[in-house]
């Protein structure tokens, strides 16, 4: 008996599944065939193939397996219709042999779950329970599927997800019951009645939202497996709409974007669940209506590159997966594919949708001087009267907009769209009252004014009560910090108190010995430029003040503290600091200048415009320790010479121009009206006015302002910029004259000349306001001058002890010294700013690499630490920001500003003080602690500035002649150069990767379409079937793009042809005359 023919429905990219190996076929999971007994003697051939027939009808095969089945010998026929009968009439599986057990059991066990927690053991029997369906639904007879089918087991299953509780979902009876639609979907009947279901598609989809990765791996293969199925495709895009709604998504596709791009966890190293997520999306992109419909492939890709799937494609390409970068490479050559299939459309070799003034330029080009463009001006026009004030319902109008647009691109001729949501009205009035409900919003809309105000009132009250607890809490801290410091230095100054007094005493008896024996010693030798100092008188009546003791090295008078680091150089005859040896005299003439054995070039090189450092003034500097000539033993000087050749044919410089934009912003006007009023006002109107203005926005009575002003603002009342204004309107001389005359009329006296009038008997008004002003701003003041100090500071040690640094301008010395001749060269040194003109020096060979960018690539082979030297100069970038001379002014003006005080403090102290008054208190413990902070700066300051001076000598600058911020302001430059140099060569390295990537990629799809051709004449199918199980692993592997790709091309190929010629959709032209 010949096999029996069977039609299946074709599914789509299934050309792939072709293989010339017989298919698997699995028989039984447990028991060997050849293990197994014979229950009865092998019948005739004519009855053996019949029953077998049977047999192999139940088991719903494709044609090809069918083949093989029947192709077998007939002794493991009659094996394989043994073991079948004797399972299906075996007494222990009668039970389970019929779909009505595991049907009542998956509905006991979803109705058990909502009122019962389950143990380890009965999850496990659960799971047992599913198991077994799935694998009867794989293995046993089509008359089971079919009888599943007709009990409404599907229900059951959808039913069973839907009710899962949280730990069912995460469980592996969640994976196991995906498993069993799976099954299902494995026959082709079994396939048409989950596709014909409903809500099937839309149930699967919501298991995306478990935690579970087999799971959501599971439900992404029939997902996409599904979109490849006739009629399926669009079935998963209404899908992944219920699934947004579901898991209130802000747009489709969200997860699965978000599940891609997760690299933390136990999805750091997840590459199964981002190659299916990889695979549904090219599966989404590129069946169904993305088959031959590059309008509708274009606006679905969009949805994606707007949730940022190009970054998180870069980024997967570090798992170095071949499965997954299969999916990556499929997605972005459609992806450039239909790009330039746009650009084409346009006369353009790329069109760049990033930019909406690129985009609206090409539209623009392609309707001039066609009928369509009095339209594209209509459109236009009315989009600048479309709503467009933030935060309020003009949103939807644009939406509105885009989704029309989005109509018009996608609705086929029959008005049919391919992507889901079809808007069927167009009125706008309609589809906003859809949108939004106006009543609703202005409701919530006054509730929300409501909570605003009094959100308002009570910030207002936090943060007066936040700001005056903090002031008090800062106030203390610095205090107790400040007193530790003390303690500290009084400690220290007590023990170096008692040490020059033993020194006293000590020297006082040896004068006393020296002096009763009679032995005079000379006297030290006075400093330089001072007069000698006469010998000591005999004593007379008393004792002589006993000399200071001897110290290394001091500048008279000495100071109380020991001497900072950075003191003057002694005196001549004193000794030399720390035991250095004594100057070297310097020579000027050129007689005594060694030469360098420096190789020279073959021939003439570039010049590197560098200003050099003569041998004399290298002793003591960083060039001292450089030799330039072990950097030559590394070099390739041949290499250099090519490099930088002279003479060498230029080639062509391409240049990028590049344009900044400036923002331009506007300052708003304030302009504020106050009501007149008729009463007695002798102060000039304008400034009234703006007295008038500050003290609304203060909000307080004149009896709280002085109380706050006498109690030096405890309560934190009084805003420093508040302070800054009322020092604006301090009563003059004239001002309190003519108060005075009316002061008999107080009632009568306008708000701000009562104010006035009342500020100026409180004694002092002016010196107290500029005494409370100063105190606020004081530590303020420090915050931002103290972090300018240690900028200089830090960058003054990090270039000076750098050893990557050094090492570099070791290498740049021997370049230049390789590259220049004559004068310019044999140089042992050179300045720093020389460091900055390394780029202005161009490769012969091509123009776009400079001398820095070789530099680059030397230290990366042969001295790879010295690139990251960025690391070692981290405070170089502030101190280039950093003017002395206005350092220093701010340092001077916070100095006078503490006199200030301690002389108003003075003041204040001698006077008689009256109710209130707490000036002196307070005044007097901010001078304790700002004092000593203060004397920290300047310590600082001038360490600071003597370690800068020593940075200068160190790099053989004169002292004097640069400021930090032109001086680290070169190294700042030079790092930025250095970084922008590193750059360049990464992206000229990826560009030529990127390239060398794609000629592979073409080299492969060529080598895929020769093989393809010879199958083709060899005579094999491009109708192939295969089974779900089939389609989900080609798809998983990626394999269900390959065979494929000419298909895409000839498709879009032909949709372009259409538009051209003029056979897309045409719609009526309507004139509009202007």
């Amino acid at each position: 008996m010949p096999p029996r023919k069977r039609t299946r429905p074709g599914l789509g990219f299934l050309c792939c599944f072709g293989s010339s190996e017989p298919p698997e076929i699995n028989l039984k999971d447990s028991v060997p065939l050849q293990l197994l007994e014979f229950s009865a003697p092998m019948p005739p051939a004519e009855e053996l193939h019949a029953r077998f027939s049977e047999l192999v009808d139940e088991l719903d095969l494709t044609d090809k397996n069918r083949e093989a089945m029947f192709a077998l010998p007939d002794e493991k026929k009659w094996q394989i219709y043994c073991s079948k009968k004797k399972e299906q009439e075996d007494p222990n599986k009668l039970a389970t042999s019929w779909p009505d057990y595991y049907i009542d059991r998956i509905n006991s066990m979803a109705a058990m779950q909502t009122l019962f927690a389950f143990d380890e053991e009965e999850m496990e029997m659960r799971n047992k329970v599913v198991e077994d369906l799935k694998t009867a639904l794989r293995t046993q007879p089509m008359r089971f599927v079919t009888r599943f089918i007709e009990l409404d087991g599907l229900t059951c299953l959808l039913n069973f997800l839907r009710s899962m509780d949280y730990e069912t979902s995460e469980s592996r009876v969640h994976t196991s019951v995906i498993g069993c639609i799976k099954a299902l979907m494995n026959n082709s009947q079994g396939r048409a009645h989950v596709l014909a279901h409903p809500q099937s598609i839309n149930t699967i989809s919501q298991s995306l939202r478990t935690e579970n990765i087999k799971t959501k791996v599971a439900v992404l293969e029939i997902l996409g497996a599904v979109c490849l199925v006739p009629d399926g495709h669009k079935k998963v895009l209404q899908a992944m709409a219920h699934y947004q709604k579901y898991a209130a998504e802000r747009t489709r596709f969200q997860t699965l974007l978000n599940e891609l791009d997760k690299s933390t966890g136990r999805y750091r190293d997840e590459v199964n669940l981002k190659t299916a997520i990889m695979s549904f999306i090219n599966a989404v992109l590129n069946a169904g209506a993305g088959e031959d419909n590059l309008e509708f492939r274009l606006h679905l890709r969009y949805e994606f590159l707007m949730l940022g799937i190009q970054p998180v494609i870069d980024k997967l390409r570090g798992h170095e997966n071949a499965t997954l970068d299969r999916h990556l490479d499929f997605f972005e050559m459609v992806r450039n594919e239909d790009d330039s299939e746009l650009a084409k459309r346009f006369d353009m070799s790329h069109v760049d949708t990033k930019s909406a003034g690129a985009m609206f330029e090409m539209i623009k080009k392609k309707l001039s001087h066609t009928d369509a463009y009095p339209n594209l001006l209509s459109i236009l026009q009315h989009c600048l009267q479309m709503p467009y004030k933030r935060g309020g319902g003009s949103l939807h109008h644009w939406q509105l907009l885009d989704r029309i647009l989005q109509q018009i691109v996608l609705q086929d001729e029959k008005g049919e769209d391919p992507d889901i949501a079809p808007l069927d009205n167009f009125s706008v009035k309609n589809i906003v009252r859809m949108l939004v409900n106006e009543n609703e919003v202005k409701q919530w809309r006054d509730q929300a004014e409501k909570f605003r105000k009094d959100h308002a009132e009570l910030m207002a009250k936090l943060e007066k009560k936040e700001r005056e607890c903090e002031t008090k809490t800062q106030e203390k801290d610095e205090m107790m910090k400040t007193l530790n410091k003390m303690k500290d230095k009084l400690q220290r100054e007590g023990v170096e108190l008692r040490s020059a007094r033993e020194q006293v005493m000590d020297l006082s008896t040896r004068i006393n010995d020296f002096s009763s024996g009679g032995v005079s010693f000379p006297a030290p030798p006075p400093p330089p430029g001072a007069p000698m100092a006469p010998p000591p008188p005999p004593m007379m009546g008393g004792c002589p003040p006993p000399p200071p003791p001897p110290l290394p090295f001091s500048c008279p008078p000495p100071p109380p503290p020991p001497p900072p680091p950075g003191a003057p150089p002694p005196p001549p005859g004193a000794p030399p600091i720390f035991g250095a040896p004594p100057p070297i005299p310097s020579f000027n003439s050129a007689s005594t200048l060694r030469s360098k054995s420096i190789p020279q070039p073959s021939h003439p090189l570039k010049s590197f415009n560098w200003a050099k450092l003569g041998e004399n003034v290298i002793n003591g500097t960083i060039w001292n320790d450089i030799d330039d000539l072990k950097a030559f033993e590394i070099l390739d000087l041949k290499d250099i010479e090519k490099m930088f050749s002279a003479y060498q044919r230029q080639q062509d410089l391409l240049t990028n121009q590049s344009f900044k934009q400036k923002e331009t912003g506007s300052i708003d006007d304030i302009y504020v009206s106050t009501r007149k009023v008729k009463e007695l006002s002798v102060i000039d109107g304008r400034r009234a006015q703006n007295c008038i203005i500050l003290l609304s926005k203060l909000k307080l009575t004149n009896e709280e302002i002085k109380r706050a002003i006498l109690e030096m603002d405890e309560r934190e009342e009084l805003a420093k910029d508040m302070l800054e204004q009322l020092l604006k309107f301090v009563p003059e001389k004239s001002d309190i004259d003519l108060l005075e005359e009316h002061k008999h009329e107080l009632e009568r006296m306008a708000r701000a000349d009562r104010f006035l009038y009342e500020m100026s008997r409180i004694d002092h008004y002016q010196h107290r306001l500029q005494a409370l002003f100063f105190k606020k701003k004081f530590a303020e003041r420090l915050a931002e001058t103290k972090p300018k100090v240690e900028a200089i500071l830090n960058a003054s040690k990090e270039v000076v002890r750098s050893k990557r640094l050094t090492q570099m301008l070791e290498v740049v010395l021997a370049f230049g010294n390789f590259m220049n001749k004559g004068q310019r060269g044999n140089a042992y040194g050179f300045k720093v700013s020389s460091l900055n003109k390394i780029a202005d020096t161009k490769s012969s060979i091509d123009r776009n690499i400079t001398m820095l960018h070789y530099l680059i690539m030397i230290f990366e082979k042969n001295y790879p630490d010295t690139l990251n030297i960025q690391q070692d100069l981290n405070s170089v970038p502030e101190a280039a920001k950093v003017n002395l001379a206005e350092l220093e002014k701010e340092v001077h003006n916070i100095k006078s500003g503490l006199k200030a005080l301690e002389a108003e403090l003075q003041y204040q102290q001698s006077r008689t003080r009256e109710r209130g008054d707490k000036f002196v208190a307070v005044i007097g413990d901010f001078i304790t602690v700002a004092g000593f902070s203060f004397s920290e700066l300047e310590d600082q300051l001038s360490e600071a500035k003597d370690k800068f001076t020593k940075s200068l000598k160190h790099f053989g600058e004169e002292e004097g002649r640069m400021q930090p911020d032109e001086f680290f302001g070169i190294f700042d430059t030079f790092l930025q150069s250095f970084c922008e140099a590193r750059q360049d060569l990464e992206n000229m390295q990826r560009r030529k990767d990127e390239e060398e990537r794609r000629a592979r990629m073409e080299a492969m799809l060529k080598e895929q379409r020769e093989r393809e051709r010879r199958a083709k004449k060899s005579g094999a199918s491009d109708e192939v079937g295969g089974e779900f199980d089939d389609l989900v692993s080609a798809l998983r592997s990626g394999e269900v793009f390959d065979k494929d790709l000419n298909k895409f091309k000839r498709n879009r190929k032909r949709s372009v042809n259409q538009l051209v010629e003029g056979g897309g959709r045409e719609r009526a032209v309507t004139k509009v005359n202007y």
